[in-house]
């Protein structure tokens, strides 16, 4: 048997998952769907009345009720209450391709020590002109590793290792996390040839404040697995160094040009620091302003968007990693969820 974990917020997109899934779900021996209704009345995303289930479903749904403690807890709950050898995790905003079923079967149909299978992601673009900021992030998804957009595991795998971390609150760091563990005891992970489509949702346009808020996260895997945590995660160098340089620029600037005393050789050397900081900090900002515009579509709201939230980014970011860092502290380094080993819970 293969069981399909959702954990979804009730998006419209829901409708267009369970829409593609229906014409194609018979092609597949056993199969069971498991919703995780993650909805809470404070989330904003839908009221929390019924799922709606297409008719032809109906054979192979059950739906859970999720704590509303974020994508990780979801995923956990779905997984726990399967019964398939294979557990394939799918968010709520993607369209599986038509043949996605049967490759799906193709993709699973391996031995040995593989633990997890991906899927392909692709994250269609505008072609009449050059992607925003927002789209151009949403479009990284395709280069993703071991993203759960559509994500295989072996259930005794995640029993293994325990399943994802639900320290974790959002949807940015956990399926790495978790894909990272599972490695580390001992299992192999594959990439498929079944394909999803993860269309660009619509966001504000200061959508890349918010997310900054996963800065906290990575506080957490720096605690838990040391300052090489980005190399052995596999995820990309990020912009932390230069957010806290320019950040501490910023601050500084303000620090030494709010001082007031007497005209001196003192105020002087603060009066030039205060000068040259805010050099710093405006060329520092400018770089992270350019970088962003230089490949967007610049459009005068997308000027003004990039402008203002790359002079935010970076005390945002900071402020993030710090709250996350001190939350952080008290868990002991390297404390992990069971770490697992191969063949266990088989």
């Amino acid at each position: 048997m293969i069981s399909l974990v959702v954990p979804t917020l009730g998006r419209s997109s829901l409708t267009v998952l369970l829409d593609a899934l229906a014409d194609q779900l018979g092609e597949l021996p056993e199969v069971e769907l498991l919703l995780v209704d993650d909805r809470r009345d404070d989330t904003g995303e839908d009221d929390t009345g019924e799922l709606a289930v297409p008719g032809v479903l109906a054979a192979y749904t059950k739906v859970l009720t999720g704590r509303g403690a974020g994508p990780a807890a979801a995923r956990n709950l779905g997984w726990r209450a399967a019964h398939g050898e294979w557990v394939v995790f799918l968010d709520d905003d993607v369209v599986p391709s038509p043949d996605w079923a049967r490759r799906l079967r193709a993709d699973l149909a391996v031995t040995g020590r593989v633990g997890g299978v991906q899927g392909v992601v692709e994250v269609p673009l505008p072609a009449d002109r050059r992607p925003t900021d927002w789209e151009r992030g949403t479009a990284g998804l395709a280069e993703g590793r071991w993203i759960t957009a559509d994500m295989a595991y072996r259930r005794a795998v995640l029993a293994a290792v325990g399943g994802f971390d639900e320290r974790f609150p959002r949807a940015y760091r956990e399926d790495a996390e978790l894909a990272h563990r599972i490695r580390r005891a001992g299992w192999v992970l594959l990439r498929g040839r079944r394909r999803v489509t993860h269309p660009v949702r619509p966001e504000s346009r200061w959508v890349s404040l918010r997310t900054q808020r996963g800065n906290a996260d990575d506080a957490l895997l720096r605690r838990l697995y040391g300052r090489t945590w980005r190399t052995d995660l596999g995820l990309p160098p990020g912009r932390r160094p230069r957010h806290v340089a320019v950040t501490a620029a910023g601050a500084v600037a303000l620090a030494a040009g709010g001082v007031r005393g007497p005209a001196g050789d003192r105020r002087r050397v603060l009066g030039v620091l205060s000068g040259l900081a805010a050099l710093g900090w405006a060329a520092g900002t400018a770089g992270f302003a350019r970088d962003r515009i230089a490949p967007g579509p610049r459009t005068t709201d997308e000027v003004t968007t990039m402008l203002v939230t790359s002079a935010l980014i970076p005390p945002l970011a900071v402020g993030h990693w710090v709250r996350g860092w001190w939350r952080a502290r008290a868990v002991p380094a390297g404390t992990l969820v069971n770490a697992g080993r191969p063949g266990a819970g088989r």
